[in-house]
């Protein structure tokens, strides 16, 4: 696909660490950017030379002014939750929403879009083969979680647009860490809360990850690379909680916690941990829906995005180490549990 440098790029969920990087990047091309804010003056965004479009993508008329003269729409905004909590509003955010933002790239023919979903769009059955692109999508409801099946929907919304005429393709990154975590995301106050050593324990488990960095190089790579209507996982390496508190170590001498339980006993300690998390005042990382998580998915692929994307990806530790120094640098504090607010607020981050 030809891109057309001279028009201007949107991105939805730009606020959000994802969302801020990838705008960080574009801006470094020379490329003129929109981004689509629910409310003006975040911290995300302080500085950098973008053109304000108020809007809500549950809010379809306040679309068609933001995408008009654009040559490609990034799609990330969104919202995640674990916790069983937000789920009528995380849904709704991200498949009405999703399907506003795909009606309107197809109205104001925009040339391309890049929807931004997750591995977890994907059904984690069967588990003893590597995920990859031709895994059938997790609607399932009696098998997945809420969070998969929103993503999972969302993903059914732009493909009934690509069938209707929108050129648009699909990234399914893996968990995202990374700098400019201003918010932060789930995975940025897991490191918070290792270095504050907030946290009771550890899972003795990992899960997959990549840095938003190569996140964003690769969303560019996929607006002019990727193939109409395909989807694209992003994945670095596999690593262990333990392995990432140690690094946090390295850095700040903060202690990992001493408690490090197999899966089978975080599983039922969960409720307590969730429990406990609440008492101190900070949003609980350790759920049944996050053991469930890194419980499904055991193996994944990115051998379509590198050989059609030329994808990748920098080692965790490189990632993990230069985003402690940069949360130790901003002096950021572990935010209190998320309000119906905030969650919309935020871009697409998982652990």
């Amino acid at each position: 696909m030809t891109v057309d440098f001279d028009k201007p790029t949107l991105v939805t969920g730009a606020t959000g660490m994802v969302g801020n990087n990838l705008v960080r990047h574009l801006l470094d091309l020379g490329r003129t950017v929109r981004v689509l804010v629910r409310e003006e003056g975040k911290a995300s965004l302080a500085g950098l030379e973008v053109e304000t479009y108020l809007g809500d993508v549950l809010q379809p008329a306040t679309l068609p002014a933001a995408m008009k003269g654009v040559s490609t729409v990034f799609h990330l905004a969104g919202a995640i939750a674990i916790d069983g909590q937000h789920d009528a509003c995380m849904r709704r955010v991200n498949i009405e929403g999703t399907a506003n933002v795909a009606a309107a790239c197809r109205s104001a023919g925009v040339d391309r879009m890049v929807h931004f979903s997750s591995i977890h769009a994907l059904s984690y059955l069967p588990r003893d083969r590597p995920i990859d692109e031709t895994r059938e999508l997790a609607l399932d409801r009696r098998k997945h979680l809420a969070y998969d099946q929103s993503k999972a929907e969302a993903e059914s919304r732009v493909l009934e647009e690509v069938r209707a005429g929108l050129d648009a393709v699909i990234l399914n990154p893996v968990g995202i860490l990374g700098p400019f975590d201003f918010e932060p995301s789930p995975a940025g106050e897991f490191l918070l809360q290792l270095i504050d050593r907030q946290l009771p324990g550890l899972v003795n488990a990992g899960y997959f990850w990549v840095d938003v960095r190569d996140v964003s190089r690769a969303a560019v790579a996929a607006e002019s690379r990727g193939r109409r209507g395909e989807r694209y996982i992003l994945f670095s390496q596999y690593v262990t909680f333990p392995s990432i508190a140690a690094w946090v170590q390295e850095i700040c001498g903060a202690r990992p916690p001493r408690l490090v339980l197999p899966i089978w006993m975080a599983k039922a300690f969960a409720p307590v941990v969730v429990w406990y998390s609440r008492w101190r005042g900070i949003r609980p990382l350790v759920t049944p829906e996050a053991i469930h998580i890194i419980s499904c998915h055991q193996k994944v692929s990115t051998e379509k995005a590198v050989n059609e994307l030329g994808f990748q990806a920098r080692p965790i530790q490189e990632t993990v180490l230069e985003t402690v120094r940069w949360l130790l640098a901003n002096k950021l504090v572990n935010s209190k549990p998320a309000s119906e607010h905030e969650l919309r607020s935020s871009s697409e981050e998982k652990i």
